[in-house]
């Protein structure tokens, strides 16, 4: 992980006082962004001090050079050096309120959210923070909020100021390496540009908040990374975050930022929410510009949000496809025709995701919404998804296969170097039948309003036993979100509780093309199971 020092602020009253490089303090900035006292250090181009200094990279999967800070809030007796882990006051998740904030009454800024949410990573200490970012500049997140809040004051529209987001370490941002979760790619060349999604997230008045860790290369459901380490699950540390956007499912879950960008191919936007509590939403494929991310499948692949309400997913989706959201929406689901699809997502569920599941559709039910099962054939071909990913995962990767053989994640490589096996005939057969699958499933969706799902069939696994089973308990992570990827629909999920603590997810599913209504929808249906657990 590598982490750029914050520079030094002041109060607008009071004595002056040193911060250290990196240490956490309600004094650190003042939201106008004066300053005074010496001047940082300055960084060389590769992000390392001249002379003494806390540059801290684990990008190369060494030893940390410093900590983060030297603060650690959370250590609690057992012992010198032991962490008990995250102890962060507040919600798990804590967006900032400028969504429906009334002007007169709250004049939100950047800076202020900004400097919480420095501290609040801060107050994580390394080890658990290296898990999550790849790279952290609180630097940069702070002079690009003071920015944002002066083009504010400015009259600017921003319809994201000052939302905190990070970002899935696969998109480029201008002059910073793009890894992609590995290892191999730390020598390449910082990007030039910022990828499409991530320059309209900046230009709506987003503030890049980290670069987080993910599955190697996206391809895995389950969030393991050898490199940088596996964040645990906000709900549970011993459990998966899932994958392949781990890292920004735990940021957001821990109320580090208030929403993640993230890639999803299989599932890897929605997986991370389900487990960790969150709402997320893959795009109709195509709805999102794909330049200046790391591709896994050129066929596949999406960029979308992690948040902790649909509200927020459909505010940065907009941004993100360059569409205003329609005013009008469904307020309620009281006569919404909802299909619950019966092949393959329904089956072998956990007791306890069948139960919350069960709860969901009653609840549902109760609040008007006519259900109906709904049976789709082509949903049993999974084997399509595997053919077309691992071909063109392999036609990517080829050419560093055998670096990724002596420095790669040894499953993943497994993966890629299965594509090799997938002749050019078996291929087009392959896109042939999800053509075909595609078909089937719009001419069954246009019979109802929105499908419905389990988003997985089980609550998180622990991390121990996915490393036992890594190929089994991978495919059935991906299960039931990589359906929505056979057919080139959309989808969003909300979450609908959980046992002892865990939580589990609710998929609302639709066409290609239905990404408003599926949003306003799931947004509708968010609000009936939000009310049901405060019952």
């Amino acid at each position: 992980m590598q982490v750029l020092p914050r520079r030094h602020g002041r109060r607008p009253q009071g004595p002056r006082r040193h911060l250290g490089a990196l240490r956490p303090s309600r004094d650190a900035l003042h939201p106008d962004g004066r300053r005074r006292g010496r001047q940082p250090r300055r960084l060389a181009q590769d992000g390392r001090h001249r002379g003494r200094g806390r540059h801290l990279d684990r990008q190369d999967g060494g030893h940390p050079r410093g900590t983060l800070g030297r603060h650690h809030p959370q250590r609690q007796g057992g012992g010198r050096g032991r962490e008990a882990g995250p102890a962060l006051s507040g919600p798990l998740h804590a967006p900032t309120s400028f969504f429906g904030a009334d002007p007169g009454r709250f004049r939100f800024r950047a800076a202020d959210a900004t400097r919480a949410g420095v501290d609040r990573v801060l107050a994580l200490g390394f080890a658990e923070a290296s898990k999550i970012f790849t790279r952290f500049d609180a630097d940069r997140a702070f002079a690009v909020a003071r920015a944002v809040d002066r083009r504010k004051r400015a009259g600017e529209d921003l319809p994201l100021h000052g939302l905190r987001v990070s970002i899935k370490d696969l998109f480029d941002e201008a002059g910073i390496v793009t890894t992609a979760g590995s290892t191999l790619m730390r020598d390449r060349a910082p990007a030039t540009a910022d990828a499409v999604a991530v320059a309209r997230l900046l230009a709506a008045g987003a503030v890049p908040f980290g670069r987080t860790t993910m599955s190697e290369f996206a391809y895995s459901g389950v969030g393991l990374n050898p490199h940088h380490g596996t964040p645990g699950n906000v709900r549970d540390r011993s459990r998966i975050p899932g994958g392949s956007t781990s890292g920004g499912g735990v940021s957001v879950g821990l109320g580090l930022c208030d929403a993640a960008l993230g890639s999803d191919t299989g599932g890897s936007i929605r997986i991370p929410a389900a487990l960790n509590g969150l709402a997320g939403f893959k795009p109709s494929q195509g709805s999102v510009p794909l330049a200046g991310g790391f591709p896994l499948s050129g066929t596949y692949d999406s960029f979308g949000p992690i948040a902790p309400t649909v509200a927020v997913c459909a505010a940065i989706y907009a941004v993100l496809c360059g569409e205003a959201r329609p005013a009008a929406r469904r307020r309620s689901v009281a006569g919404l025709r909802v299909g619950v699809v019966s092949t393959v997502m329904a089956d072998g569920l956990d007791d306890a995701v069948g139960d919350h599941y069960g709860r969901a559709l009653a609840e549902l039910s109760r609040a008007g919404a006519v259900l109906r099962d709904i049976a789709i054939p082509c949903f049993a071909e999974g084997d399509i998804n595997a053919t077309i990913v691992s071909a063109e995962a392999h036609a990517i990767h080829a050419p560093h296969l055998d670096r990724l053989a002596a420095l790669g994640d040894p499953r993943v490589l497994r993966r890629i170097r299965s594509g090799a096996a997938v002749a050019p005939e078996a291929l087009a057969e392959a896109r042939r039948r999800r053509d075909a699958a595609r078909a089937t499933y719009e001419a069954v969706a246009r019979e109802v309003d929105v499908l419905v799902a389990p988003t997985l069939p089980v609550v998180a696994p622990r991390i121990a036993q996915v490393e036992r089973d890594f190929d089994r308990l991978n495919a059935l992570v991906l299960r039931n979100p990589s359906r929505v990827n056979l057919v080139d629909g959309c989808a969003a999920t909300v979450p609908m509780g959980g046992p002892e603590g865990l939580a589990t997810g609710l998929t609302v599913m639709g066409r290609n093309g239905d990404d408003w209504s599926v949003l306003a929808i799931a947004e509708a249906i968010e609000a009936v199971l939000a009310g049901a657990g405060d019952r």
